[in-house]
């Protein structure tokens, strides 16, 4: 049987294409199962790697993804992490000179390097060894996470609001790229009488 499924070049055809009558021949048997590296052996051996589920392609692509999948939520993670310190402290993200020569790579760079200090499971995954077109580190993605946490904290905001009256004050400037910065501050009480300010 598995000399007929892996056909390869032999010279004993009774076994594979004119099938086999003779049983006084036992030694075209012992001939054609021949050593270890025999064409019948290897033939088996091909078999039972086709059969064995470990090695199955599929398998190992299912691990790589898991795999992949696991790194990925560590890399989002850290960068998050990342993001909300430099959101709540109110520090810029990027840097004058944001290359890997750079002694001073801009806040969000510097403090992701130094959360891969501290943790070996996030070091495997970020910067340097993360996949070129996922590292996460982007202005674009960092932009992109900064729109979410506005929209989120913007929804967090209007329900912690409610109905309750508020006033709300609006100051614009232009800096010297002649770019319209505009800051909004949002004042209501909440419902335990404390007076919250929103920037």
């Amino acid at each position: 049987m598995w000399c007929y499924l892996f056909l390869e070049e032999t010279h004993y055809d009774a076994f594979i294409t004119q099938g086999f009558k003779s049983r006084r021949k036992k030694e075209r048997i012992e001939n054609h199962v021949g050593g270890p590296n025999s064409v019948h052996n290897q033939a088996y051996e091909k078999c039972q790697n086709l059969l064995n589920q470990e090695q199955h392609i599929e398998t190992i692509i299912v691990k790589q993804s898991s795999q992949a999948r696991t790194d990925y939520r560590i890399r989002l993670k850290a960068t998050l992490a990342s993001i909300r310190f430099l959101l709540r402290q109110g520090l810029p993200f990027r840097g004058h000179d944001e290359s890997e020569d750079s002694n001073n790579m801009g806040n969000f760079l510097e403090l992701l390097q130094v959360l891969a200090n501290q943790n070996e499971t996030i070091k495997r995954v970020v910067l340097e060894n993360a996949p070129e077109n996922l590292k996460l580190t982007s202005p674009k993605i960092q932009k992109d996470i900064v729109n979410a946490a506005a929209i989120e904290t913007t929804q967090a905001i209007i329900s912690e609001l409610g109905d309750a009256l508020f006033s709300l004050l609006v100051d614009e400037s232009r800096d010297i790229s002649i770019k319209e910065q505009m800051a909004v501050v949002i004042r209501y009480v909440d419902k335990r009488g404390c007076v919250i300010e929103r920037f």
